[in-house]
């Protein structure tokens, strides 16, 4: 398997800086993929722009030092993504991504890309459409794309900033409520719930959970829901 992937549950932490948490994270990865230049996504931005996004998110690369550069500044996105040799793909919003990534014809692309084994980076929503589809977002759906259908980088789908708190205030649904409604429509289908302050690294065919130690939450139907650890063999997933 050429896939090398980076998928992190989430950008801050609360009194940390922006990526703050994950910064090592991310030098580290490029670094072993012999990456400089960075391909940015900014499109789940939508409530700061795509420039200010590039903007943030640009400050924090060149920090450890890498080069990034929006998608969004290119005339042709689909030679963008064919010329690059990483691409990251930011937070925000679900379904505004997943429209843009259709609209500008780079879904297939960057799918095609990452499992030739370019480097591919997702925090967030960016990390939610590694799955095969964007059904487990927690996104409200602001606007309709094409397809729910994502990347399918990994053949489970995930839940990024995962939590099972339970406000005893709050007569709506957990999370576990509305992930169990998945998996009870989408029987054949894991879910990796992953919660802040921990990544999913897949590389050279083996997939860890790395990060803080913080345990990861796993969903499928007719089980149990189980907790993995940091040291825990989690490759059945990708299976």
């Amino acid at each position: 398997m050429k896939r090398n992937l980076l998928l992190i549950s989430n950008s801050t932490n609360r009194g940390e800086e922006y990526l703050g948490w994950c910064r090592d994270m991310i030098r580290d990865f490029c670094n072993e993929s012999g990456v400089k230049d960075v391909l940015f996504i900014p499109y789940a931005g939508v409530s700061m722009g795509y420039d200010n996004y590039e903007t943030k998110v640009k400050s924090v690369f060149e920090g450890i030092g890498l080069n990034l550069h929006s998608i969004h500044r290119e005339k042709d996105a689909v030679q963008a993504v064919r010329n690059a040799e990483c691409i990251a793909v930011g937070g925000g919003n679900t379904f505004h991504l997943v429209y843009e990534l259709y609209r500008n014809g780079i879904m297939e692309e960057i799918s095609s890309r990452a499992k030739d084994g370019m480097a591919y980076m997702g925090w967030s929503a960016g990390s939610n459409v590694a799955g095969p589809s964007l059904k487990t977002t927690n996104d409200m759906p602001i606007i309709e794309p094409e397809s729910f259908d994502c990347m399918n980088l990994v053949p489970f789908q995930i839940n990024p900033h995962y939590t099972d708190f339970f406000d005893p205030k709050h007569g709506g649904e957990t999370r576990d409520d509305r992930l169990n409604e998945f998996i009870k429509v989408n029987p054949q289908m894991w879910v990796a719930g992953i919660r802040e302050a921990t990544a999913l690294r897949l590389k050279e065919g083996r997939l860890s959970l790395i990060g803080r130690n913080n345990k990861m939450k796993v969903f499928r139907y007719g089980q149990e829901p189980k907790e993995y650890s940091l040291e825990d063999d989690i490759n059945f997933l990708m299976r």
